[in-house]
């Protein structure tokens, strides 16, 4: 049986206690209702990458192919939908002066280099930036770097695979994977992040972020497109003699 520790609203002592804390019934209501929504965009992004993986490794590469646009379009939207979370974190933040528990990104969480390096910058300026409001912005700040540069890595990946450019479908299969595990990662921190923000806000801000969060989810929506739909008919590999 778990027990839910009833604190006042104000900033826990450290993130596991924020994430154990129990949360007033509208912050809970905004808290399970945008996190609810990042998870279902999540999960149809997640669940067709797997398959398409599954299918390449089986050997199916044409199945596989046939997913790549689909899967960009998922992923796409899902990355907009985290952005628009983390800048409203950030904007919210830096208005409000809401100061929540935060702790440094964990580099061994992420796979690839770039994820890697930036979480572990993130980690030593913890302990040059005294300001627990500054940890907390700099860490949403690198956050929204990660998914930035993971999400236009993947469409450039995607771009090149669908156009024949990819140097080969196990490597772009792989480097997916990789994108897959990063992209979760900052999705969890963001979660995390998002309930430490809420202990700390106080009830009456909680109609504003949520004003704050839809327009920003709008804005990254109505966004033109970075490069038109890129899928062309694909060479099929022959068979045989032929």
């Amino acid at each position: 049986m778990k027990f839910h520790d009833r604190t006042l609203p104000g900033r826990g002592a450290s993130v596991r206690d924020d994430w154990r804390a129990w949360l007033p019934q509208e912050k809970a209501r905004i808290f399970d209702s945008l996190t609810q929504d990042l998870e279902a965009s999540y999960a149809m992004f997640s669940v067709s990458l797997d398959e398409a993986i599954d299918l390449s490794k089986a050997g199916e590469l044409d199945k596989s192919y046939q997913s790549v646009d689909v899967i960009s379009d998922l992923s796409t939207r899902f990355a907009d939908a985290l952005t628009a979370l983390l800048r409203s974190l950030s904007e919210h933040a830096r208005h409000y002066g809401t100061v929540p528990s935060v702790a440094p990104l964990d580099s061994s969480n992420y796979q690839g280099p770039r994820a890697q390096r930036a979480a572990r910058m993130n980690s030593l300026l913890s302990h040059v930036i005294l300001s627990q409001r500054n940890q907390f912005l700099h860490k949403i700040s690198t956050l929204n770097e990660i998914v930035a540069d993971l999400a236009a890595d993947f469409s450039d990946s995607a771009y090149d695979f669908a156009n024949d450019s990819a140097p080969s479908a196990q490597l772009f299969w792989r480097s997916a994977d990789i994108y897959h595990f990063d992209l979760n990662t900052c999705f969890r921190e963001a979660v995390v992040l998002f309930k430490s923000f809420l202990v700390a806000m106080p009830n009456q801000e909680l109609l504003v972020f949520d004003r704050t969060y839809r327009l920003q989810l709008r804005a990254t929506s109505l966004r033109p497109d970075s490069r038109p739909r890129f899928l062309r008919p694909r060479r099929m590999a022959p068979i045989g003699g032929e």
